[in-house]
């Protein structure tokens, strides 16, 4: 599965889920120990406003605190249409996939940072589904060029602290569940 091809995916499916949130769902938990409905949503909203500015050349400094903090206020469904459409657009540009792009990391580039971004639209879509109580609906071709890209890196984000240790699962696990497991959660 080609790169724009994963984030269209993966970007779809979150955004339907978005879309399902019930009106008191949003401060259920979420398999993110430290985030409820609205904190993941409120991730995403920030990761997804980011992301124009950075496929257009801006360093972190030049973009600054302006994402910070909540950003959702009274409407977290058109915030998230908002910034999710400014995104794919983004994504979509010409060109918008070649050279190198500023992270917290220093430089990288952007295909790789197109990775980073469909990686936490799929994740964070699983544990989306889990926090409101809906069925994912990952697919099978998604989730393995996810745990494709990303499985060399694992380890180190793990020791990173970006994700939890891996859970084992069987080996006929689906593979939505072998990549949520992969990042530490129990699917």
């Amino acid at each position: 599965m080609e790169l724009i091809d994963a984030f269209d995916t993966a970007f779809k499916e979150w955004d339907r889920l978005v879309h399902e949130v019930g009106e008191r769902q949003w401060h259920d938990p979420t398999p993110c120990s430290e985030w409820d409905v609205r904190d993941l949503v409120n991730h995403l909203v920030g990761e997804h406003l980011w992301a124009p500015h950075l496929l257009d050349g801006e360093t972190l400094a030049q973009v600054g605190d302006r994402f910070d903090g909540d950003l959702l206020g009274d409407a977290p469904v058109a915030m998230w249409e908002q910034a999710g459409s400014a995104s794919r657009s983004a994504f979509h540009r010409k060109g918008a996939l070649r050279g190198d792009v500023h992270v917290t990391g220093g430089k990288t580039p952007a295909t790789e940072y197109g990775w980073q971004m469909t990686t936490d639209l799929a994740v964070h879509g699983w544990d989306l589904a889990q926090g409101i109580g809906v069925r994912s609906r990952m697919p099978d071709e998604l989730a393995d060029a996810v745990f494709d890209h990303i499985a060399p890196e694992a380890q180190s984000w793990h020791e990173a602290g970006i994700f939890d240790p891996p859970v084992a699962v069987p080996d006929d696990a689906v593979p939505q569940e072998r990549l949520v497991a992969l990042l530490g959660r129990r699917p």
